[in-house]
């Protein structure tokens, strides 16, 4: 019985968040490739949510076998002319094409609108973003604290820098801080790194240099993050809890500014990775994101809503990463076609796809297995 329950529990509380965040992504991702695609009439052989067997389909008017498969880790589009998901062109198949269907192949259009087909799922992923962040907004609206400094703790960033209790912050490195969140953002990302200050205090300016410290935090379910800390906190008093709501446009506005700091954050921490300033145990793959979709579901639809959101995102920047079999791989090819007059040789593209075939399965191995050693360390 013990054991029904707890597999009961691992699907409803691990697997069907996961799906449901994994799904909704996937799908929009691929959707972007797909109505762009159809938009520069570009035949569409298959659209799947998933890979391996196929658990059920159908075709529509216009020939696109629409299917879920077997394994839910991703997806494709797959266009007429391709050899696999990955959109590597079949060139036997190509070659034996009549007029008609070269007219429709993917291989065949002009570059401007090969590029645009591929560039659209990223796209589709940060538009997806951007609209899940808004309704949100628009929906629950948003309570925000005003940046005013409750208390200093003893022997911290704060105290060395000269903060004190009821310090309005105004601005960090001359951007205005309007909320505690702005604060946390700017503070978070700066471990080491002095940051320039103007607090309002007692009706007076003044301006201070406070350099946050570098630490190690568990939330409650055991996920370390590394960031920078003040040591202060935030005012609990009412007058300082405000409601905002949000009119469509500015819902709209609040989700492309959320996205972009989302995106800008995703960055740094790759190029910190990259140049040896981050960590890459923070690198997870879809064992974590199951972990992390189960424990947001606890907390509500709309953090896990956020969380589709987040993912959403990073997918989009994943794949607009410049390896071969990636999006960005082939927008690569297409900026090389297009200054060149003519695509890269047959010989140079396979090689590139082979390339970026390992590169990306070494990734999958590398995130899977930072994955296990976290689960260990919980």
């Amino acid at each position: 019985m013990e054991i029904l329950t707890s597999a009961y529990d691992l699907v409803i509380g691990y697997i069907v968040p996961f799906l449901f965040v994994l799904t909704i992504v996937v799908f929009f991702h691929e959707l972007g490739h797909f109505l762009v695609a159809r938009w520069c009439n570009v035949k569409v052989d298959a659209f799947s949510v998933g890979f391996g067997r196929e658990i059920i389909g159908r075709n529509d008017r216009h020939g696109t076998r629409w299917k879920l498969c077997l394994i839910p880790l991703g997806g494709y589009v797959k266009f007429a002319g391709d050899d696999n998901a990955a959109s590597v062109p079949d060139r036997d198949r190509i070659a034996a094409m009549s007029d008609v269907e070269r007219r429709t192949a993917f291989v065949a259009k002009p570059v401007w609108q090969r590029a645009a087909v591929v560039a659209a799922g990223p796209i589709a992923n940060f538009i997806l973003a951007i609209v899940i962040f808004a309704a949100i907004f628009m929906t629950f609206g948003q309570v925000v604290t005003t940046p005013v400094v409750e208390e200093v703790r003893p022997q911290s960033a704060a105290e060395r820098g000269g903060l004190k209790a009821g310090d309005l912050i105004l601005s960090v490195d001359g951007r205005e801080i309007a909320t505690f969140t702005d604060l946390q953002r700017i503070v978070s990302v700066s471990a080491d790194v002095p940051l320039h200050m103007q607090v309002e205090r007692e009706g007076k300016t003044i301006d201070l240099t406070v350099t946050p410290e570098f630490q190690e935090l568990k939330d409650r379910f055991g996920n370390v993050q590394r960031i920078g800390l003040l040591g202060v906190s935030r005012s609990p008093k009412p007058e300082d809890l405000v409601h905002v709501t949000y009119g469509p446009l500015e819902a709209v506005a609040q989700g492309a500014k959320e996205t972009f700091y989302v995106a800008s954050r995703t960055v740094d921490y790759i190029w910190g990775v990259i140049s040896g300033r981050e960590a890459a145990d923070q690198l997870g793959g879809p064992i974590r994101v199951a972990q992390i979709s189960g424990q947001v579901a606890t907390q509500g639809i709309v953090p896990l809503l956020s969380l589709a959101a987040v993912l959403s995102i990073s997918i989009g920047l994943i794949n607009l990463m410049p390896i071969p079999m990636l999006d960005g791989g082939h927008l690569v090819y297409y900026l090389a076609e297009a200054v060149r007059g003519r695509p890269l040789s047959e010989g140079v593209q396979d090689i590139g796809f082979r390339i970026g075939l390992g590169i990306v399965l070494l990734l999958m191995v590398f995130a899977t297995w930072n994955d296990v050693l976290h689960i260990a360390r919980l």
